[in-house]
């Protein structure tokens, strides 16, 4: 059975983990305690796991921000989607997207946006399956340091 819950403290190294195959170079464990116990308070932030038993599988992140133009609603950025890969293709995604949609709609959200890298195809077909859009909208990102 999959469960799908906010993560806790304790949720962390497994999310640790899950973060280092999304990005495929480990991730700051240190700097991740400390950001996630900065975020925690804030109501605006919600970061999702999805257990398998006890096991963390999946998890995405949501935030959400205030708009000031037409009816000054806010919206929700999704960030940090990932399915562990041994257990894709089991509804596990869409249940965490679903759960983050259900956050925005009771927040009062006018839309959802996310980036998505041009090369994972099969990511798109599994978003655009979900309901949304590619509004074939340009994504720039300007980083500033060399990872």
């Amino acid at each position: 059975m999959i469960t799908i819950r906010q993560i806790t403290r304790d949720d962390l190294k497994d999310l640790s983990q899950l973060y280092d195959d999304l990005i495929d170079k480990k991730t700051n464990y240190k700097k991740l305690v400390e950001v996630f116990e900065t975020i925690k308070s804030n109501d605006n932030y919600y970061i999702l796991g999805a257990f398998k038993d006890s096991e963390l599988v999946g998890s995405v992140m949501g935030i959400i921000c205030q708009d000031i133009v037409g009816e000054c609603r806010p919206f929700m950025v999704i960030e940090n989607v990932i399915v562990s890969n041994h257990i894709r293709r089991q509804g596990i995604g869409k249940k965490l997207m679903a759960k983050i949609e259900i956050i925005a709609r009771d927040r009062n959200c006018y839309y959802i946006i996310f980036v998505s890298g041009g090369q994972r195809k099969e990511a798109h077909a599994f978003y655009e399956k979900l309901g949304f859009k590619d509004e074939k909208v340009e994504g720039y990102r300007k980083h500033f340091f060399e990872d």
